[in-house]
């Protein structure tokens, strides 16, 4: 294997078992541990690789709502909300949009009642100008990753 493409195919090999021990890694990409284990650093020090952490299904946990919360944000609240958002522990993704919606933020919730809860408590904020809430009927595809270089 050249080691121009050695990065796109640690990646992949990482996205199918991230607990892969470094020498097997070498072993399927036919170079040396050290090889490996240096790209890795370099990989993770660009922040190209940000961490390793299991695929966890919430759903089993008991976790059995989840809602898309789309919200409209006076302008200089914009970052307070975010931060609001981002420190709420069941939501599990917030993004700054363009269109109708300032926000659209993703939660895991146990029940109506833990969502709605905290959806009222996000919502007192005064920056809130208005939100819409959609429930997940199904989830047909969710938190996946996607192989690199395969444009």
């Amino acid at each position: 294997m050249t080691y121009e493409n050695l990065d796109k195919e640690l990646v992949n090999a990482l996205l199918g078992n991230g607990r892969e021990s470094l020498r097997s890694l070498a072993e399927q990409l036919d170079v040396s541990v050290t090889t490996v284990s240096n790209h890795l650093s370099d990989l993770e020090e660009a922040g190209a690789i940000e961490g390793y952490s299991p695929i966890v299904n919430y759903e089993r946990l008991g976790y059995d709502v989840t809602a898309i919360l789309q919200l409209k944000v006076e302008g200089p609240g914009l970052p307070d909300i975010t931060e609001a958002l981002h420190n709420e522990s069941q939501i599990v993704s917030v993004y700054e949009t363009t269109g109708d919606y300032d926000i659209i933020a993703i939660g895991k919730f146990l029940n109506t009642d833990d969502m709605n809860d905290q959806i009222k408590r996000i919502l007192t904020d005064a920056d809130v100008q208005g939100s819409n809430t959609s429930v997940v009927l199904n989830a047909v595809k969710e938190y996946e990753q996607f192989s690199v270089g395969n444009d």
